[in-house]
């Protein structure tokens, strides 16, 4: 028969990796991607600000949903945790990291190729950013 003890480091590693491996990260813990600004050098400014836009709303869409995957996913720690910690393995969700720091990529390459092309938005954007 195996003793409680024993089953401790057991029971302590699996939920160590349930928390590394199933947590989604907060949006601003997540780093912008490289997207090279020399993709939109072909484009005028009227397309740029319209690209802007596009990635933008974009972005604020996946934010808010990888907002929300953190925020479920910190509370089913907290339970899983405190009341029962075999709930830990369905943390996996729909983390959407990737998709959230390829939009800050685009958007950071996006506001320097306004800037080089010196469009009249671009100043705005550097007060405000």
């Amino acid at each position: 028969m195996m003793r409680v003890d024993a089953l401790f480091p057991t029971a302590a590693a699996v939920v160590a990796l349930a928390f590394s491996a199933g947590c989604a990260t907060p949006p601003d813990k997540v780093s912008a991607a490289y997207v090279s600004p020399m993709q939109y050098s072909a484009y005028s400014c009227g397309q740029i600000e319209g690209e802007l836009r596009r990635v933008q709303r974009q972005l604020v869409q996946v934010t808010g949903a990888q907002q929300k995957e953190a925020n479920k996913d910190a509370i089913a720690m907290g339970v899983g945790l405190v009341v029962f910690w075999p709930a830990l393995f369905f943390l996996a969700g729909d983390d959407q990291k990737a998709e959230l720091a390829r939009l800050k990529g685009e958007y950071e390459a996006l506001q320097s190729a306004a800037i080089r092309k010196d469009c009249d938005f671009a100043s705005q954007m550097e007060q405000a950013g």
